[in-house]
């Protein structure tokens, strides 16, 4: 049986051009994400961030994979010192001139240890990262 990925989708009232900043500039991905000091947008670059306060599992390290400019972007996502590697990938959908829907799946989560990682941490995690700190940026930039 194939473990089923991880998926959340929100629709926000903002141009598909805010959705796509705020997940692939670092001035905004460090207000509503994690604190990563350097991001570009480019198959092959890697990146890491460190989630706080977890005990262990912290250090994530990431390799952009597929780029879409505007519309879509995947990543690996994996942990300093553990098995397992997972991919997560953003896609937005304009929905006229001032809607954007937004997709995040993240495949995979099955492939690290069980004590390491919760498949419902995952849930609650994405969950306040993409309806409650990334829909309070996009807010606050102009429409």
């Amino acid at each position: 049986m194939e473990a089923k990925p991880f998926i959340i989708e929100r629709t926000y009232d903002t141009p598909s051009v805010n959705v796509w900043r705020a997940i692939t500039e670092v001035e905004f991905l460090q207000q509503w994400y994690f604190n990563v000091s350097e991001f570009k947008p480019e198959p092959g670059f890697e990146f890491t961030f460190v989630s706080e306060p977890c005990e262990e599992a912290n250090v994530h390290l990431c390799k952009v994979t597929e780029v879409v400019k505007g519309k879509k972007i995947s990543y690996s996502w994996r942990y300093e010192g553990y098995e397992g590697e997972s991919m997560v990938t953003f896609e937005l959908f304009a929905e006229g001139k001032k809607r954007t829907k937004l997709v995040v799946t993240h495949h995979g989560l099955e492939t690290f240890p069980r004590d390491i990682v919760i498949k419902k941490n995952f849930a609650a995690g994405w969950t306040y990262l993409i309806g409650t700190t990334l829909k309070d940026l996009l807010e606050k930039m102009p429409a």
